[in-house]
């Protein structure tokens, strides 16, 4: 009788052993099923493979100099800073030594991306940046995200180099509004940071809708930009700036915009918009992304830009809003800092950080006042 009690007690336990596991595999395979699908809104087309983001983010091997740049006509009559580029012009990959992955992260595609071309140095900038127009926020639904893009500090400031390389840390820890790559941050390799921020944007960001590129420098009204997007289709072609055409190269060597025939033998560059800060919708970003795979670097980023264009076959185009040579009137030299000027302006060049912040405490004053008689130049 003992003998059958254990028995049952035996067939008992494998009994509930045997529907204890079968319910945890169909559990497991509920979860897994649920796990493989898409989130609602999410676009999984949008999300690359991690193979993917480590060929386009990281190079393969370090890029080492041509030599045959060497055998060039005339390279030794170049100033030095254009030998160097001839030298490293194929180098288009460096390693991204500060990156912000969550940047873009979240149910709703970003609507506006702030991309800011900044120095390691220039910590003073990127902070007034952050307490003004960069502020992040939702207009209406419509995210608008910051990002600074950095190379690395020029030679010049090797001195005080581990001193920028742990401020601009610290800036990448507490705001995660940092790229950084292992480049040197000078004017020539300004081109690089457009470069390297378009592939950045495929792989971290694919649904971003607009982006603003603008240097450190500039005073932007945010909420005018935003409102002139409200008309435009991240999906159709836009590239809005100071247009600047029939602009020819600067041949004198000691000039910053320097360019010699060996550079470009042309006599006049394809159409574009100066540097100093532009905007551009996604369809035109994937476009210029895929032009400069073709483009040969070129040290004068505005005009490298115009030449991807050129290459695609699309044109840029002017906003009056857009003023990257500051405002100014009729009989005045020094450009005008009157808040009523900027009102329906939507980017302004050449700000110190402090005429920044004061035009931004301005412009937001409920006690502003502007009457018809002013009126920006």
């Amino acid at each position: 009788m003992a003998f059958l009690c254990r028995r049952s007690m035996n067939l008992k336990a494998v009994t509930f052993l045997l529907l204890g596991t079968s319910f945890l595999a169909l559990r497991l395979l509920l979860l897994q099923q649920f796990q493989s699908q898409p989130e609602e809104e999410e676009d999984s087309t949008d999300v690359p493979t991690a193979a993917a983001e480590l060929s386009a983010l990281t190079p393969e091997s370090p890029c080492v100099a041509n030599a045959s740049a060497n055998s060039v006509a005339g390279f030794e009559q170049l100033p030095a800073r254009i030998q160097d580029f001839l030298r490293y012009r194929h180098c288009r990959q460096f390693p991204l030594l500060w990156d912000a992955p969550s940047k873009c992260a979240g149910r709703h595609a970003v609507f506006l991306l702030l991309a800011v071309k900044s120095a390691p140095a220039n910590y003073e900038r990127r902070e007034l940046i952050r307490r003004t127009w960069g502020q992040e926020r939702s207009d209406r639904g419509r995210p608008v995200r910051r990002l600074f893009l950095l190379g690395t500090p020029d030679p010049q400031e090797a001195a005080g180099a581990p001193q920028l390389a742990e401020l601009v840390g610290l800036e990448a820890r507490e705001h995660g509004d940092v790229l950084q790559w292992a480049f040197t941050d000078t004017f020539l390799n300004l081109t690089l940071k457009h470069l390297h921020l378009l592939e950045w944007l495929a792989v971290r960001c694919p649904r971003a809708r607009f982006l603003l590129s603008c240097d450190d420098d500039v005073f932007v009204h945010t909420a005018n930009v935003l409102r002139f997007l409200e008309a435009q289709s991240p999906d159709r072609h836009l590239f809005t700036g100071q247009l600047m055409r029939g602009s020819v190269p600067v041949r004198e060597s000691w000039n910053k915009y320097f360019v010699p025939p060996q550079l470009f033998p042309g006599e006049v560059y394809p159409a574009y918009c100066s540097g100093g800060g532009f905007l551009l919708s996604s369809h035109t970003a994937q476009a210029l992304r895929v032009a400069a795979r073709h483009t040969p670097l070129f040290p004068i980023d505005d005009a490298y830009l115009g030449m991807c264009l050129q290459q695609v076959h699309l044109e840029p185009s002017g906003h009056e809003g857009i003023r990257p040579y500051g405002v100014r009137l009729p009989g005045v030299q020094h450009s005008a800092f009157d808040p009523c000027m900027y009102r329906e302006l939507l980017l302004v060049h050449r700000f110190a950080p402090y005429q920044m912040l004061l035009m931004w405490k301005a412009l937001h004053s409920p006690t502003l006042s502007c009457d018809r008689g002013h009126r920006s130049s």
